[in-house]
């Protein structure tokens, strides 16, 4: 009988995290989620597999927690999902952005380094990273310009993985995700936002949302299909770096017409640009070369945009009915 593959995840509570933890426990494996101790610990995403995991304290900004969490469960790979995510927030907060997005990674890299460097890691990297972009679309080979603090702290956490792959021979991969969504998106995001108020003035609950740049340009896939590259990285013998990503541009203003249509209103008369909703410094448009996962991985993006916004609208729904 073959032992089961045991993986962990940081940031299991989170969008990403929760879809990964269903694919690995698909799979066979044994999955360990990494949770911070807080007051209000919001385990909704992953409530109804929580019996089939298991959850441990730790934090990325404590080494020790990581090394005593790696020694303890002996994980063969290691997904690193956990960071302070949202953009708007890394304005307000960069400093601590920096400590959980960019060290964070560094911390959890030397403890695998300490403890079994045979770990194989996977590194969350973004998009956000390209920022004012040098070319479109982006593939792994563009440089970086980013443009908002957590765009920063993702280029290191990219870089010191890139730097302990090569310094100490570990088997790390980063994936370089483009903006990926779904119904377990948080609120605070333009996608979830939007299908979330497209939901609630159909029921008669708001008669407005308030939105930023209304011509910023993403490329928007499936949180669930996008956590599948991830996955495939680690099962190959050698450690690489890869965009995710659809290669489709969407505009804000699309997102908006598409989310109000499958409600039957005008999204017209409903959006109003606010201007405390736009960032100091604007990502204008960002699009993603993801051949080479396709070709080297055998990747693929099943879901595209326009299915992606009705499932979160009827996701929306579904729970206003609730």
């Amino acid at each position: 009988m073959t032992l089961a593959k045991r993986a962990l995840i940081t940031g299991i509570t989170g969008q990403d995290g929760s879809y990964l933890a269903e694919l690995l426990l698909h799979e066979g494996y044994e999955v360990v989620g990494l949770m911070r101790r807080s007051s209000t610990v919001n385990i909704e995403r992953i409530s109804h597999i929580q019996e089939r995991l298991t959850l441990v304290s730790g934090d990325l900004t404590d080494e020790v927690s990581l090394i005593h969490v790696l020694r303890d469960h002996r994980p063969s790979e290691v997904y690193n999902l956990a960071a302070q995510s949202f953009v708007q927030a890394s304005w307000v907060q960069p400093v601590l952005t920096g400590e959980a997005t960019a060290l964070g990674v560094t911390r959890i890299l030397d403890a695998i380094r300490i403890v079994d460097p045979e770990i194989r890691f996977y590194q969350a990297s973004s998009s956000e990273m390209f920022g004012r972009v040098r070319a479109v679309p982006q593939n792994e080979q563009t440089a970086f310009y980013p443009r908002s603090p957590y765009g920063v702290a993702k280029v290191y956490g990219h870089w010191i993985t890139v730097n302990y792959r090569e310094s100490y021979d570990l088997h790390a991969s980063s994936g370089i995700l483009f903006n990926h969504e779904s119904p377990r998106r948080g609120i605070e995001f333009v996608t979830r936002k939007v299908t979330h108020a497209a939901a609630r003035i159909k029921q008669g609950l708001a008669s407005e949302v308030r939105l930023g740049n209304l011509e910023a340009q993403r490329d928007w896939g499936y949180a669930a299909d996008y956590v599948r590259a991830m996955w495939l990285m680690l099962q190959r013998d050698r450690p690489e770096d890869f965009v995710v990503a659809t290669g489709e541009t969407h505009s804000v203003r699309e997102l908006c017409e598409v989310a109000f249509h499958a409600v039957g209103l005008q999204w017209e008369d409903h959006v109003v640009v606010d201007p405390l909703f736009l960032r100091p410094a604007e990502v204008d448009l960002l699009v993603g070369d993801a051949s080479k996962a396709r070709t080297v991985l055998g990747w693929k993006s099943e879901v595209d945009f326009y299915a992606l916004i009705e499932m979160m609208v009827e996701a929306d729904l579904r729970a206003l009915a609730r």
